[in-house]
């Protein structure tokens, strides 16, 4: 990182690793909390700033067994106490804390389409053994926003003063575009957005969902009592925000045959092909096509509606598919990665000249990793990492063409 000019690196404490049973009363693993010491030290004695986030997306299996996990309120202590032990043993370092990593995805492929865990979804939905896609995600929606403004609220209240960082919590959306010019797939590009995106947002700055999601949803849709709404409206100092790629939103008529699930409520068909042709170029990922202008329109929207936030790009990457037939050379040659980001980073330049306050830029990924469901099969990474002899690391052309990029 420090060869490549890198000045900031995000990562995630992982739950489990500093807290094995997932509650503070049943101890602390001391070799878990040393280990990110030694990360945040060896980072900063570089030069280079931690952004830590607090989780992505791996719940302690003990709680899992307990209550199952973020399906209960029971969460919201927990996840507190663990967000308040990483404040006090990282917060004299840390000063930019992250709460949770794209809800959005732990409610969709968690408890909606049941392809992450803990792969919960209706039988009609998947392959899964239990779950429910009408309700679970909703669930699951609320109870992370409240753990996420309780562990918020504790920042602020006993270490901010002190430690003097600042706390967010990173969002994923598509960009959605209407599938044509008629009103209707106008309106429901507008809920697409409001079900991925104002899910989350809208309760973080106004203190509830979006008009959209309260009245298709109805009574599944969980509520926040006066005193909630509070704790989580503007409980944030800064927005992460992860971009990748865009769907078009066609409308879907109201019908009464049509079974009940998250994927079905926003009437809202998302598709990357509109006759015939996808809506950008096709990735090693099947949901991942490549729209650069949808970062700026995104970003874009985001300061219209919400208030202006402070921004940092978390996340905006592309993946390729691992070919293990391939000489080393061709596979460090990435063109198509440089020329995403090179594309993004314009729409991003076009954002902050138009007002949208972004403060920062994370690549997705600086190195190839286990990437969920789809394991080594795709990469990510500005560096090649040689799985078959010792995970040697290479750097792929991308990252000297962002070694070039940062030495202006």
């Amino acid at each position: 990182m420090k060869d490549i000019g890198l000045d900031a690196y995000r990562f995630s404490i992982s739950w489990s690793r500093v807290l094995p049973h997932g509650k503070l009363s049943r101890g602390i693993n001391k070799e878990g909390i040393q280990y990110y010491n030694n990360l945040i030290n060896e980072l900063l004695s570089k030069g280079i700033q931690p952004f830590v986030t607090l989780f992505h997306w791996d719940v302690p299996q003990a709680l899992e067994d307990e209550y199952g996990g973020f399906l209960s309120p029971h969460i919201i202590d927990d996840f507190q106490d663990y967000a308040e032990l990483c404040f006090k043993e990282y917060g004299d370092r840390v000063k930019h804390w992250i709460t949770l990593n794209e809800p959005w995805s732990v409610c969709n492929g968690g408890y909606n389409t049941g392809t992450l865990a803990p792969g919960r979804c209706s039988k009609w939905v998947g392959n899964c053994t239990s779950g429910n896609s009408a309700t679970e995600p909703y669930l699951v929606a609320h109870y992370q926003l409240l753990a996420h403004a309780a562990a918020v609220k504790a920042y602020k209240d006993k270490y901010q003063a002190t430690q003097k960082g600042n706390i967010g919590v990173t969002l994923v959306s598509q960009w959605m575009v209407p599938y044509s010019k008629d009103n209707s797939n106008i309106a429901a590009a507008q809920r697409a957005l409001d079900f991925m995106f104002g899910w989350f947002m809208h309760p973080l700055t106004y203190g509830d969902y979006p008009q959209s999601m309260r009245s298709l949803v109805g009574k599944r849709l969980p509520k926040f009592s006066a005193n909630q709404s509070k704790i989580v409206k503007g409980s944030f100092d800064f927005l992460g925000l992860n971009y990748y790629t865009a769907s078009y939103a066609a409308n879907v008529a109201f019908s009464n045959d049509v079974k009940m699930s998250y994927s079905t409520d926003s009437h809202a068909n998302l598709t990357t092909v509109r006759n015939g042709i996808p809506i950008g170029p096709r990735t090693a990922s099947d949901w991942l096509y490549v729209y650069p202008r949808g970062i700026w329109e995104l970003l874009r929207y985001t300061k219209q509606k919400y208030n202006n936030p402070v921004i940092y790009i978390t996340e905006n990457g592309i993946s390729e598919f691992n070919n293990n037939t391939e000489t080393l050379e061709k596979a460090l040659t990435d063109n198509m990665r440089i020329d995403y980001y090179y594309h993004h980073l314009l729409f991003l330049n076009k954002a902050i000249k138009e007002g949208v306050d972004v403060r920062g830029y994370f690549a997705w990924s600086l190195l190839d990793n286990f990437e969920w469901a789809d394991g080594y099969t795709v990469r990510f990474g500005i560096t090649f990492v040689d799985y078959k002899n010792g995970l040697k690391r290479y750097l792929k052309h991308s990252a000297y063409w962002f070694k070039r990029f940062l030495q202006g």
